[in-house]
């Protein structure tokens, strides 16, 4: 038997831990703060554990991983290098899926001497996109290409048939990691210029963009495209972006959103017993009897205009009370978010990835587009629970079976690693369309 140690239950454990409670070989514990959250996820499989762990217990969670072969760290992001550590010191695999810091990166050196592997974004993205994109760059160098451009769109959605609120989205979790994105500064190259785009102007820079087989999105920078020119070995490459997409319109009114000041995450006292309308009127200063007439006017948009529309529709311009529990103009926004726009029982998400690759041949100029679009399972799991939870689960199973066989701090950008999962995932649909245009 081999024994995988899952730290953490939240919302991507589930379709991972089911993965690997069905490899007859393998013995799965799940450990987490809340054990009634692991104990669901066993689900009373006999080759599976729950056990509650304090991942500040420093001695228990040292004992775990000692007594485990592979550690998969769902937890939050901090504490991936002090489990990290704790592998490299006991001799243990590790797989997590999100991103390499720099205290990751430091450990390479004693990751290979002890014979493991720490291998990070291996989920949908980071993970997924990687895979996919390592896959095609390194097709195109073999057949002699030499890559211009490279992009990469990603997005989770509402599936269309659950796309019925103003806003195109919805969270199946917290939003306020998501609203919060829109505050990051961002950098891509276009045609050999870089391109900075600062934190306050980001939805102010989006454009459309065609899904193959599904249809029109907008698309919107992605934080920092820059270093994946090194990280991707492109070089060559004139134009570099990443991009997350989102339906038409969210950018729009998102860039209201941000001039009306509601991304601030100053702690405040002085919202107490106020109304969603007047917070709104004192942050345009409006003394409330227009609102709406002075909300178009401080924004510089029609009144009729579908911002106004989808900030009235979310409830910003009415009399309920700001609840007690949000202390910051961003709480307040990502708290109506959540009681606005949250997946109703039955709705399936939509997870859409899209690459598109330009490369020059000796006789040729060649546009490659690589496009994945997948749904989640009504009343099941969700396609980004699925789509961040399975990579990890897959290259677990291969680092413990030897089909990965590789040391060190990784990411899954080498064929040793992509080639056997990404095989692994089609035969679970998922799976990316390819065509080739001669330009």
């Amino acid at each position: 038997m081999k024994n995988v140690l899952v730290l953490g239950a939240g919302l991507v454990a589930g379709p991972l831990v089911r993965y690997l409670l069905k490899v007859d070989e393998f013995s799965v514990t799940v450990a987490s703060r809340t054990v009634e959250k692991a104990e669901a996820l066993i689900d009373g499989a006999s080759n599976g554990t729950a056990l509650s762990l304090d991942v500040k217990d420093a001695d228990q969670l040292e004992s775990l991983i000692a007594d485990h072969d592979l550690s998969i760290s769902l937890l939050p992001y901090v504490y991936h290098p002090t489990v990290a550590k704790l592998c490299v010191k006991h001799r243990k695999q590790m797989v997590t899926t999100s991103y390499v810091k720099p205290e990751m990166q430091a450990l390479d050196a004693d990751a290979k001497a002890a014979g493991i592997i720490l291998l990070n974004e291996i989920g949908v993205d980071p993970g997924i996109d990687h895979m996919s994109a390592m896959e095609v760059i390194h097709a195109i160098e073999e057949r002699g290409g030499k890559l211009i451009s490279f992009t990469s769109n990603t997005g989770g959605l509402p599936a269309p048939e659950a796309n019925d609120n103003p806003f195109g989205y919805k969270f199946s979790w917290a939003p306020r990691g998501v609203v919060m994105a829109g505050k990051n500064p961002a950098q891509f190259m276009k045609d050999g210029a870089v391109v900075d785009v600062p934190g306050p102007e980001l939805f102010a820079h989006h454009w459309p963009c065609d899904i193959v087989g599904f249809g029109e999105l907008e698309v919107y920078p992605n934080r920092d495209s820059m270093p994946y020119i090194e990280t991707y070995g492109i070089p060559t490459v004139t134009s570099m972006f990443r991009g997350t997409l989102r339906y038409p319109g969210w950018c729009e009114t998102l860039k209201k959103i941000v001039d009306l000041g509601l991304l601030d995450e100053t702690e405040r006292t002085d919202l107490v017993g106020l109304t969603y309308a007047q917070l709104l009127a004192r942050l345009i200063g409006s003394n409330g009897e227009n609102l709406k007439v002075d909300l178009a006017s401080f924004l510089g948009i029609e009144i009729d205009s579908n911002p106004i529309h989808r900030l009235e529709w979310l409830g910003l311009l009415g009399d309920d009370a700001i609840p007690a529990t949000d202390t910051t103009y961003l709480d307040v926004l990502a708290s109506r978010m959540l009681t606005k726009m949250e997946y109703a029982p039955g709705e399936r998400d939509m997870l859409v990835m899209q690459h598109e690759f330009v490369a020059e041949y000796p006789d040729r100029v060649e546009k490659t587009t690589s496009t994945m679009v997948d749904y989640g399972i009504p009343n099941g799991d969700s396609s980004m629970s699925r789509l961040v939870g399975l990579p990890a689960a897959v290259a677990a199973r291969m680092i413990l079976q030897g089909t990965i066989n590789v040391t060190g701090v990784h990411v899954p950008m080498i064929p040793e690693i992509y080639e056997p999962v990404l095989a692994e995932l089609e035969t679970m649909g998922i799976r990316f369309q390819e065509s080739v245009k001669v330009l």
